[in-house]
């Protein structure tokens, strides 16, 4: 299959997709915190229309989870989060047969549509309790694959900055991502228009896509080199 992980940095959703044998691409406007992997650093929507079977996206919640409801009536606010919204819209209404929205609990439940699915990390070998809603289209129910009965509240992140919390609050629990790969993963492909499944007849433009991200993913990775030189230089 061919997989887009939206607005992921930390490349856990799509290692996990590669290794079931995925082409699977990652898509943030940060760079790739994982290496090596395919990733494409910019605007998800230069990319939407490229050919994929699935999508995982995992939109910005800073303006519509209700952990910041508290800001809600601050100025500037309620703009950005129609803007957050729209996204999610976007997204939702991309051109892709199957699609996975993932969000904490928040505004998209009220202002869009209820989900279709709420996980925590414990249901995925992890010890901590994080509600996550998933709207899905033409993707199963998620199936919880270890049960663990000691539970925390999310992640300890009293010891990091505002900066560091937040990102890392972000990122794909491992068992989360692993199981998303084994069981979606597992799907036949379907077509966009119909619904059936796709003969592949679209190998030339799939093999242009790769060599596009793989392009991509060394340029990154020669930047990476020549700055680390350049450091080393100046302490030289």
């Amino acid at each position: 299959m061919r997989v887009l992980v939206a607005c992921e940095f930390s490349g856990y959703v799509r290692d996990a997709f590669r290794r079931h044998g995925h082409f699977a691409v990652s898509c943030d406007l940060l760079r790739s915190e994982a290496k090596p992997g395919y990733h494409y650093q910019g605007d998800v929507r230069d990319i939407l229309s490229d050919g994929w079977d699935l999508m995982i996206a995992h939109p910005p919640c800073t303006y519509i989870a209700i952990a910041g409801a508290v800001w809600y009536r601050a100025p500037g606010r309620a703009r950005k989060t129609v803007e957050a919204l729209r996204f999610v819209r976007l997204l939702m209404n991309a051109p892709i047969a199957r699609i996975a929205i993932e969000n904490p609990v928040g505004l998209i439940s009220t202002r869009i549509r209820k989900p279709d699915q709420m996980i925590h990390p414990w249901q995925f070998g992890h010890r901590e309790e994080k509600k996550t809603h998933l709207w899905l289209k033409n993707l199963p129910l998620l199936r919880p694959t270890l049960f663990i009965p000691h539970r925390y509240h999310t992640r300890y992140l009293d010891d990091v900055d505002v900066v560091t919390r937040s990102k890392v609050r972000s990122i794909t629990f491992p068992g989360v991502a692993e199981a998303m790969a084994e069981q979606w993963g597992s799907l036949g492909v379907l077509s966009n228009r119909t619904g059936v499944q796709d003969p592949g007849n679209s190998q030339l433009r799939y093999d242009a896509r790769r060599a596009k991200y793989r392009l991509q993913n060394l340029q990154q990775e020669l930047l990476s080199t020549n700055h680390s030189v350049q450091r080393h230089q100046g302490k030289t």
